[in-house]
């Protein structure tokens, strides 16, 4: 392989300044310490760098020794999507636990204390929030990251999280432009399509990205969805209708363009991914979102060859690069400016994340329910997780009501027989049975059917969109699994 590192000239370096790599450890590499001398303007956390905030303090401000302007990137949405926490849960509800409260100062609140915590630890650019609308209620991979159904609610809490993460100095991301709430396909696997018309377009999908603009959000990431009423033909990433007429010309957004994971297989599966990068900034993208898998040396290099080769060969405009580049760097500045001692906490006692997650549990009772006093057996129903979410962060209720009424025992369960091997493990107890996304998983429905048969005591705790009808003894809504929501349910348990 050649490269173009040598004199790290202009080209060379604005290739470098579009990237925001990943990288593996706990501690800074080499590679992206000699990067950084070169022209790398950002760097991307994911789980796999995080073990506690102290750690990820000394990290940033390594990478900082480096480069004092850098771009710290992480894909903190909380609720189910979290980074800083991922092996605890998170202190946050999620989107769509703040969309079914439906108190834009409390999500302001939310994301301001959010943006604190990054802040203190040297990250200064979240990928959040998802300011996509949950219009197919069996969408693979969004769900709970969209704050509902409803346009207008989107618009009013995607426009408080931006003006709350910005308040502490963190830019927010919104994403996923232009919308990637109506699919039936996870993009993290395929390319998803959205067939609707140019009026729902533009009413629904687009009115919360109008609001983020307007709250004054620094970066937009894109979504990797064909769209053919804008682009019949390539997926917004890569289309200049898309990121070039429809968000700047249109919309009038001037800030960063930031690229979901371009090795995703909606675009590397297509594309290829370095093929799938030179389309992407010649689109109107500014930033290449990449890491999350391919996360060495090597891809940055390959990837800064395509872009430098592109130019080269005419395929890419030298003036489309370095703009973009410029944008990067912008951010960059604005970040540095706004860059202050880490704050005391807004809400210390009690924490603004667990007062969010009890205000946003919803509780239906049968009639004659009785309460919940004794030791119960806690039956967790599992699906295989996405791919955004993983599926290192422990979820559920049962560890909080192990702690609360000792003697509870829990369970894990999955597929066709999941129903008959909870009521075997439970031994007559009395039945606490989670499920996540009920609707989407008929094996589930299955499952409660088999335990309220068997005990109409049962209470029901529903972690994801509670989209089937309320039903057991007891029906617990929580609108996410952030690890304050499995809080927030144990209470609503014992209170019920």
């Amino acid at each position: 392989m050649t490269t173009f590192t040598t004199g790290a000239g202009t080209l060379t370096r604005d290739a470098l300044a579009v990237l925001q790599p990943g990288f593996t450890g706990t501690t800074a590499p080499d590679w992206v310490r000699r990067r950084l001398a070169e022209g790398l303007v950002s760097v991307a956390l994911f789980g796999r760098n995080v073990a506690d905030p102290e750690q990820v303090t000394a990290l940033t401000a390594a990478l900082r020794a480096e480069r004092d302007d850098l771009l710290v990137a992480i894909d903190e949405e909380a609720g189910d999507v979290t980074r800083l926490e991922v092996r605890t849960g998170s202190s946050f509800p999620g989107n769509h636990a703040l969309g079914a409260v439906d108190d834009p100062a409390l999500t302001r609140r939310v994301a301001r204390e959010l943006g604190r915590r990054l802040a203190a630890c040297g990250v200064n650019l979240n990928w959040a929030p998802s300011a996509d609308v949950n219009a197919n209620p069996d969408n693979p991979v969004i769900g709970v990251r969209s704050f509902g159904h409803d346009p207008a609610l989107v618009a009013r809490h995607t426009a408080a999280y931006v003006e709350g993460l910005q308040s502490n100095g963190v830019a927010a991301c919104t994403k996923h432009f232009p919308g990637h709430g109506d699919t039936s396909v996870d993009s993290h696997h395929a390319l998803p399509q959205i067939d609707l018309d140019a009026t729902t377009l533009h009413e629904r999908e687009l009115s919360p990205f109008r609001a983020a603009i307007e709250a004054g959000t620094r970066a937009v990431m894109t979504a990797h969805i064909r769209v053919p009423v804008l682009d019949p033909d390539r997926p917004a990433t890569l289309s200049p209708r898309i990121l070039t007429g429809l968000l700047r010309d249109e919309l009038g957004y001037e800030g960063l363009i930031v690229t979901d994971g371009m090795e995703m297989g909606a675009v590397a599966g297509t594309y290829g991914l370095e093929h799938g990068v030179v389309l992407a900034i010649a689109a109107g993208a500014d930033a290449i979102c990449v890491g999350g898998g391919l996360a060495d040396e090597d891809t940055v290099l390959r990837l800064q060859d395509a872009l430098v080769t592109a130019v080269r060969s005419g395929e890419l405009p030298e003036e489309r690069l370095a703009d973009a580049a410029a944008r990067v760097r912008s951010l960059a500045a604005w970040t540095t400016g706004m860059r202050r001692p880490p704050a005391a906490a807004d809400d210390p006692a009690p924490e603004i994340g667990l007062t969010a997650a009890r205000r946003a549990v919803t509780v239906t009772r049968a009639a004659g329910a009785a309460p919940v006093t004794d030791p119960v057996y806690v039956a967790t129903f599992s699906p295989a997780p996405n791919i955004a979410v993983g599926d290192e962060t422990p979820w559920g209720v049962g560890t909080e009501l192990e702690r609360l009424l000792p003697g509870t025992a829990t369970g894990h369960f999955t597929g066709p027989d999941a129903g008959a091997e909870a009521l075997r493990a439970a031994g007559g107890r009395r039945v606490v049975a989670v499920v996540r996304d009920e609707h989407r998983h008929p094996w589930m429905g299955a499952a409660l059917d088999a335990l309220i048969a068997a005990g109409p005591d049962t209470v029901v705790v529903e972690m994801g969109v509670p989209q089937s009808a309320p039903r057991g003894a007891v029906h617990i809504a929580t609108h996410g699994a952030a690890r304050v929501c499995g809080v927030a349910a144990a209470e609503a348990v014992l209170a019920g």
